[in-house]
């Protein structure tokens, strides 16, 4: 059988979602190690994305193949009985054959938390970035809505991502401010590596009043990563929802608390 599965997670204590070397310690390990205790045999997972080292997630997806016999409700509760407190399962749920965790998804939704205030969150700093000038989210927002659409995002990927294109469409885009918090809600068909982070930090640019909300397009057209900002800190980063065809019938239970 093949079932899918929601994964929460703080990815703090993580070097990413994705299994590397022996000794790094990732979320995909622990993932893989808890199924397979339940399982009696070895299970491995496919994702809807893989996240960077410190990047968060309410929502990523998983599939994984077993011959083994176990109820949806008990491959998630013997799950997250053998998880680690920062990882939980939140649904799993059977599918067909032709369900691909990441090539049958359709979009991918990511959330960029920061905490804007002039000291730090005690509550916020494990999952939100902390900046400490007033950032104008007006014009965040204005300058983000330069990304809707199709385009080539070469600038505003790492140097060394090795996605075979650099054109993505962006689908939503939207700055707003949540008392002493500003948050990006972005939509995207997929993302490049470090995108969101790389638009974040040129959002940030002009949040500070150093750059005007036009150069966010600037940045686009010149398809040079050299011409735009840092990249933003991971800790503010989640994934918060993976979108697929109605077909499927996945459950659509994402949590959004902070």
């Amino acid at each position: 059988m093949k079932f899918a599965a929601q994964v929460e997670y703080i990815g703090t204590q993580y070097h990413g979602w994705q299994r590397q070397q022996a000794g790094v310690v990732t979320v995909q390990d622990k993932v893989e190690q808890a199924l397979s205790k339940v399982a009696n045999a070895p299970i491995t997972v496919k994702c809807a994305g893989r996240t960077d080292t410190g990047v968060h997630a309410l929502g990523q997806v998983i599939h994984f193949d077993t011959d083994v016999v176990r109820k949806p409700h008990n491959w998630r509760m013997g799950c997250n009985f053998f998880l680690p407190d920062d990882i939980r399962l939140i649904w799993v749920h059977p599918v067909e054959d032709d369900f691909h965790a990441r090539f049958s998804a359709l979009e991918r939704s990511y959330q960029y938390c920061i905490d804007n205030r002039a000291v730090s969150s005690v509550l916020l700093m494990q999952n939100h970035t902390w900046i400490y000038g007033k950032l104008d989210e007006v014009a965040m927002h204005a300058a983000g809505q330069y990304l809707m659409g199709k385009h080539d995002f070469t600038s505003y990927r790492a140097i060394k991502c090795q996605a075979h294109t650099p054109i993505r469409e962006i689908t939503h885009l939207s700055v707003y401010r949540e008392g002493d918090r500003v948050l990006m809600d972005i939509t995207a068909n997929a993302f490049l590596h470090h995108m969101v982070r790389n638009i974040m930090g040129v959002l940030l640019e002009i949040g500070w009043g150093k750059k005007p909300p036009e150069w966010a397009e600037q940045v686009l057209h010149a398809r040079d990563r050299t011409q735009a900002g840092v990249t933003a800190e991971p800790t503010g980063l989640r994934l918060t929802k993976v979108g697929y065809p109605s077909h499927f019938n996945l459950p659509n239970e994402v949590s959004y608390s902070t």
